[in-house]
């Protein structure tokens, strides 16, 4: 946790950075099998200001995974 803090006072983010040390969200939305995942999968989800998932897009390739994010929110 303390990693992700430090990153994102490096690149000044406007925004706190998730921390799921045991997985539990990782499962939950399917980026991880189980908790001994070395690491999640690549995924974004444009979530609705409701708490609804509008799109959820499954990216091998990180340089890919802007791309696909504009296509789906430009």
């Amino acid at each position: 946790m303390a990693d992700n803090c430090a990153f994102a006072e490096k690149f000044s983010f406007p925004f706190q950075l998730l921390s799921d040390p045991d997985r539990k969200i990782g499962m939950a939305y399917e980026a991880c099998k189980s908790a001994s995942d070395g690491y999640p999968a690549r995924h974004t989800y444009v979530i609705s200001p409701d708490g609804i998932i509008e799109h959820a897009i499954d990216t091998a390739d990180p340089a890919g995974q802007a791309a696909a994010l504009l296509e789906v929110v430009g």
